[in-house]
């Protein structure tokens, strides 16, 4: 049982950690967050140590993560979270300064359903806690396509993996669609099928491949190959 979440399905609203060694940030964040009935900042942590301690306590739904903290940095805090089976269901948004950041890549690499720069826009930030409470990840942004693209440019020329073989020819289309960036429903328009349907089938992409997000499937089409960075551009 996860005694964190017992109130999602009865339309409880999202619970928010939030991550930040810098208290002003902290408040900014929380000030912004504290006018919207749907959300609720649950705890506050200082460094990546208090944020893991905080997470495994209070189970919360979201957790903004900045990356540079003292003890231990955003990226080793996202790794424990994600890999601990009764965080199954706790979501990382990664906060940084930087628009184009060495850690970005990193970062969903290490499980974080999405990131975003300290300057988004308020209706931005809303935006992304209320799509990863859902499962979802913060992939559509134009600026998040291009910061996966030349990152995954970096990884060593792919090999083969004999997970893709378990999908069929349309989920290979739907996950280099995904690759993309593409939501559920441009993927739709794109292939001619209901939004329904597209959902479906990245569900069960997920479902065969064991990735817990889109994140993590843009991650491994862009590994595996299935596409190459920018050749959407």
């Amino acid at each position: 049982m996860n005694a964190g979440r017992p109130g999602r399905a009865n339309g409880q609203r999202v619970r928010v950690l939030l991550a930040d060694d810098q208290m002003l940030v902290r408040a900014g964040f929380r000030s912004i967050l504290a006018d919207e009935e749907d959300i609720e900042v649950v705890g506050e942590a200082g460094n990546g140590a208090e944020a893991v301690a905080l997470a495994e306590e209070l189970r919360p739904d979201v957790v903004l993560m900045d990356i540079r903290m003292p003890e231990m940095d955003g990226l080793a805090a996202t790794e424990k979270i994600v890999g601990n089976e009764r965080l199954s269901e706790v979501r990382v948004v990664i906060l940084t300064t930087f628009d184009v950041d060495d850690y970005v890549y990193g970062a969903l690499r290490a499980g974080a359903s999405g990131f975003l720069v300290k300057d988004t826009e308020p209706m931005e930030l809303l935006h992304a806690i209320r799509v990863c409470a859902r499962g979802d990840a913060l992939i559509a942004p134009t600026i998040t396509r291009r910061l996966i693209a030349e990152f995954a440019g970096r990884v060593k020329q792919p090999a083969p993996s004999p997970r893709l073989n378990a999908l069929t020819e349309r989920e290979r289309e739907v996950m280099v669609l995904v690759g993309a960036g593409l939501t559920n429903d441009e993927i739709a328009r794109r292939l001619v099928l209901s939004p329904a349907t597209a959902k479906t089938h990245v569900s069960r992409i997920m479902t065969k491949l064991a990735v817990r997000d889109r994140a993590q499937l843009v991650i491994l089409a862009y590994e595996t190959g299935m596409i190459t960075p920018g050749w959407m551009s």
